[in-house]
């Protein structure tokens, strides 16, 4: 039996690949379906099902692809209702891989749908669990997001499933079973994960708040709900696309991937009303780019930060890349569920700035300078773009709080007739920031170059005491 986990970072998602005796199964894959079903033909074997945990709210899972590619059976938990041909199991169903076996669990919770898939190997030892949004290292999976699809389906309802599924289906199996999660740290399925990416089950009962053997139900839900932010707005719309069916990504490729000559792109910028979206560094970006263009970088968080901050999947985009990651920009893009790109600036930024049409920049300062600057009795006001979180845990003492993920809600609350600066950890999060304050008409902004590990070298004066101005 060889079973791998397949790990994307910039989604914080693990898909798993099961192969036994010429057979193979893929749980919860990505959108992109080809490398799987070139592992298994490099392994002389064919993929047999498509296993999915429940219907994901943060990407937009490849099974559709798989299937019409592969010929794969698509299996899903009890309760859940595709839009698509699919086999709906029942609770302790088993499927057979090979020589080696899959046992549904159902564990509602998560979702109402939500199993967990218990592999058991050639010998008929069970091995681990691939638990979905169930069960994380460290954490378990919100309960609030199938409420935004179902309005009956409550978060207290939910984790109250949670709890049951937990103590009935998942505490009672072996200590030494491995837990296979389908997120990791980073991802917006649940609070506070661990950065790694596996773990045996009885480690998780050690470790993992959600499993102490003594908590109540009561207990349980109020440890689960409290500290919840609201979930990116894209969240419902790829639940639905997951659940109804979806464009094939081919199809989504070939109608992406035109590239246009810089009065070709305007245009379309304009007849469109298409917003533009920049991928390159954010060292890039703040040199030169297209005026009301976002930034997003592709070597970031990219997926989750365009779900966080554009909200609409079906929101036409035009792409400014660096030549020759225009094709991995259309990829990511749909992995969340933003089929709607309809070209890239041929060329990329270089070739407007040749054309010699209008760019603006971003005015930027080192954390010396601010330094400097913040010792004067009157000085520009900083913005921490950071999430709360982090801010609680230090910030610089004269510092106000605006979360990124929230920007969009305050605007009115950065200063209009002075200049401000802008940090986040690194650099990342604040150059989003200043492009959607500066799309918006705000330009009196100054981002602090390398963020706030930057400024703590520079040893700017921070606190970790909560300032009174954060804004929620």
């Amino acid at each position: 039996m060889k079973l791998e986990q397949i790990y994307t970072g910039c989604l914080a998602h693990a898909a798993y690949y099961l192969e036994s005796d010429g057979e193979v199964a893929i749980f919860d894959p990505l959108r992109e379906v080809q490398p799987y079903i070139d592992r298994a033909k490099e392994n002389n074997a064919s993929i047999k099902y498509v296993f999915e945990t429940h219907f994901h709210a943060d990407f937009v899972s490849g099974h559709l692809d798989l299937k019409k590619k592969t010929g794969a059976e698509i299996v899903f938990g009890p309760s859940a209702k595709p839009g698509y041909e699919a086999i709906v199991a029942e609770d302790e169903q088993i499927f057979n891989v090979g020589k080696c076996r899959v046992k549904v669990l159902h564990t509602p919770g998560h979702t109402m749908e939500s199993s967990t898939y218990l592999i058991i190997d050639e010998n008929g030892k069970e091995h681990g669990i691939i638990t979905g949004d169930t069960l994380f290292i460290g954490d378990v999976g919100r309960p609030d997001l199938a409420q935004h699809v179902v309005s009956d389906l409550t978060e207290d309802k939910l984790a109250g499933h949670l709890y049951d599924s937990l103590r009935n289906k998942i505490m009672p199996l072996s200590d030494d079973l491995i837990v296979y999660p389908n997120h990791g740290a980073g991802s917006a399925c649940g609070k506070n994960m661990s950065k790694e990416t596996t773990d045996t089950l009885g480690n998780q009962k050690k470790t993992n708040y959600a499993l102490r053997p003594d908590m109540t139900k009561e207990e349980f839900k109020k440890e689960l709900l409290e500290g919840l932010v609201p979930p990116p707005g894209y969240f419902p719309q790829n639940v639905l696309m997951n659940i109804k069916g979806y464009e094939s990504l081919d199809e989504v490729m070939k109608k992406s991937e035109r590239p246009l000559s810089p009065e070709a792109f305007e245009a379309a910028a304009n007849e469109t009303g298409a917003l533009v979206l920049d991928v390159r560094s954010q060292q890039d970006f703040a040199k030169g780019h297209i005026p009301k263009s976002i930034f997003i970088g592709i070597d970031g968080s990219f997926a989750q930060w365009v779900g966080a901050m554009i909200v609409d999947t079906k929101q036409p985009i035009l792409i400014v890349a660096d030549s020759g990651r225009e094709e991995e920009t259309i990829t990511r893009l749909s992995r969340v569920g933003f089929d709607n790109a309809i070209g890239f600036l041929k060329g990329g930024f270089v070739a407007w700035k040749k054309s010699g049409k209008e760019y603006d920049t971003v005015d930027t300062i080192t954390p010396s300078q601010l330094k400097e600057a913040i010792s004067k009795e009157n000085h520009y006001p900083i913005f921490d773009v950071r999430k709360e979180s982090e801010f609680q845990s230090e910030h610089i003492e004269i510092a106000n709080n605006t979360p990124l993920d929230f920007i969009n809600n305050h605007l009115a609350e950065f200063p209009s007739d002075e200049p401000f600066y802008l940090h986040c950890a690194g650099g990342y999060r604040s150059m989003i920031a200043a492009s959607i304050l500066k799309s918006r008409g705000i330009h009196n902004l100054i981002d602090v170059e390398g963020g706030f590990a930057a400024i703590k070298e520079e040893g700017i004066k921070t606190t970790d005491y909560v300032c009174p101005t954060t804004l929620l």
